[in-house]
């Protein structure tokens, strides 16, 4: 067999896998789209759930999704930004920089239930914390805490160095080319990888199920150390009521709900990414 032949084979390959993932896909998603449109209106987005969630909205689901993806996007940012910088700029030993990596994609190849189980015999069983939605805010913090720090890595070690050699040619010393120099074009891998991390967030129901959420019976809390109720938990609880129809039904709304907040998490990731390779180019 030619090579010219076995290219063609391959390429016609890689297009098929392309094609039958997209098609996967766009499947779930008409799916989705399909069962869960009858139901969306303002009185299903802005009311209470009631019985269960079998009548009512998701009025305080959508809140406590979004309290708990923004508080853990805010506690993960700073610390994914500054131990990207000090890997790229104070890191010096190769050893070192393996031993990082292992650490950092070590972490973020854990299942979620992991983290999870973390959660509930760390914070709740020997803190003593109980359900806290803050807890939960933590936990996903440190789930999605990989993604920031290698999205921002990768922006960071994408800048030329001949820009940090200008800079200390000028006189700056190492934090002022941080500030200047290294910050102001590496945030666009930061804020790219917090949108994809928050989009994985929003959608995960084993870390927060057991120390974050209730399933009913609760609004806006008051404090750090109160449940919340969010859309995967809310989900999983109408998927175990599927013989009523009532339920069944809020359930596909409140799917296509959550993957609304998902794709547009990832469609603003890919915009800011997109943006700023314009804006570079």
């Amino acid at each position: 067999m030619s090579r010219a032949l076995k290219n063609l084979l391959f390429c016609g390959m890689m297009r098929l896998a392309v094609l039958l993932c997209a098609a996967i896909l766009f499947f779930l998603l008409a799916v989705i789209f399909w069962n869960g449109v009858h139901g969306i209106s303002p009185s299903f987005v802005l009311t209470a759930a009631r019985d269960f969630g079998a009548s009512g909205g998701i009025l305080y689901q959508i809140l406590g999704t979004i309290l708990l993806v923004v508080t853990a996007g805010l506690i993960s940012f700073p610390l994914a930004l500054g131990t990207a910088i000090f890997k790229s700029e104070f890191l010096r030993r190769p050893a070192l920089h393996r031993m990082f990596d292992l650490l950092v994609y070590g972490l973020n190849g854990v299942p979620s239930i992991i983290f999870g189980l973390f959660g509930l015999i760390f914070f709740v069983t020997l803190l003593g914390t109980g359900i806290s939605w803050f807890v939960g805010s933590v936990i996903l913090a440190i789930m999605i805490l990989p993604a920031i720090v290698l999205a921002t890595f990768q922006a960071i070690n994408g800048i030329p160095q001949i820009y940090r050699e200008s800079a200390r040619a000028l006189g700056l010393n190492r934090w002022q080319v941080i500030r200047t120099v290294i910050l102001p074009q590496g945030l666009h891998g930061a804020v790219t990888g917090l949108l994809l991390g928050l989009a994985r967030a929003a959608g995960e129901t084993a870390p927060i199920m057991f120390i974050a959420t209730a399933f009913s019976g609760v609004d806006i809390p008051g404090t750090l150390l109160e449940p919340v109720s969010a859309l995967p938990t809310h989900i999983l609880a109408l998927a175990q009521q599927a013989n009523d129809p009532r339920a069944l039904q809020n359930g596909w709304s409140a799917s296509l709900v959550l993957l609304s907040l998902v794709l547009l998490l990832s469609s603003a990731a890919l915009y800011s990414r997109v943006k700023f390779n314009l804006r570079r180019s």
